[in-house]
């Protein structure tokens, strides 16, 4: 074989290595859902450009569960902007809640007529079949720590709820949230899968089983 057949083989192992990286690289950045483990929290990775966090899984566990509860069998229950727990309320219960993801990032496209894409800056921005007060229950986390952000994703959460709000956010936005939202600190603290520099706490303007702060 001559030097140029062996750089042709070269240049033909280049270019099949980038073919590869490339196929993972868009495998990573669109999951396929499909599997045992679709509904797992971290199938799809955290981007921190997008402010994403995710819950540990106990804490997922906790607020699917309060969920389920605060909407009954059989109810509605809006993700807004917590794919971690909507991702928990599947793998729990399947079909036996309605619930839809309100989210920004596409790559949750794949969990089909569940997701609704949401950009918070336009928080009444919503597809025309999504009916206002049609959720028994609303749990929300607002991907950034600022007035701006909470009051704007308050406003999406005061469309959506028939009157139950389950919200996340850091403890330094307690009157903020109690302003807009009327909610007031649980006793529960979520946690997530990277420690966060913030205190991180939940909220509720009903009496959940989360506990109450005194």
């Amino acid at each position: 074989m001559s030097d140029s057949d062996d750089d042709d083989v070269l240049q033909l192992s280049s270019h099949t290595l980038a073919a590869l990286q490339e196929f993972y690289a868009e495998q990573k950045q669109h999951p396929d859902p499909s599997g045992d483990d679709k509904y797992n929290i971290g199938v799809i990775e955290e981007n921190w450009q997008l402010s994403q966090f995710w819950y540990s899984q106990e804490t997922a566990l906790r607020l699917a569960k309060e969920a389920i509860a605060a909407a009954g069998e059989g109810g509605r229950v809006a993700c807004v902007s917590t794919p971690s727990v909507y991702q928990k309320l599947r793998e729990l219960r399947g079909e036996l809640v309605s619930v839809c993801l309100f989210e920004f990032d596409r790559r949750f496209a794949v969990y089909g007529e569940d997701f609704i894409f949401y950009d918070y800056s336009h928080p009444l921005d919503l597809p025309g079949d999504v009916a206002a007060h049609s959720f028994d229950v609303v749990i929300a986390d607002p991907p950034y720590l600022s007035a701006d952000c909470l009051q704007k994703t308050a406003e999406t959460v005061r469309y959506l709820t028939r009157g139950k709000i389950l919200l996340c956010t850091g403890a330094v936005m307690e009157e903020e949230a109690a302003r807009l939202l009327g909610v007031t600190p649980c006793s529960f603290l979520p946690t997530h899968r990277r420690v966060l520099a913030n205190e991180f706490r939940c909220y509720a303007n009903y009496d959940s089983g989360l506990g109450h702060d005194v």
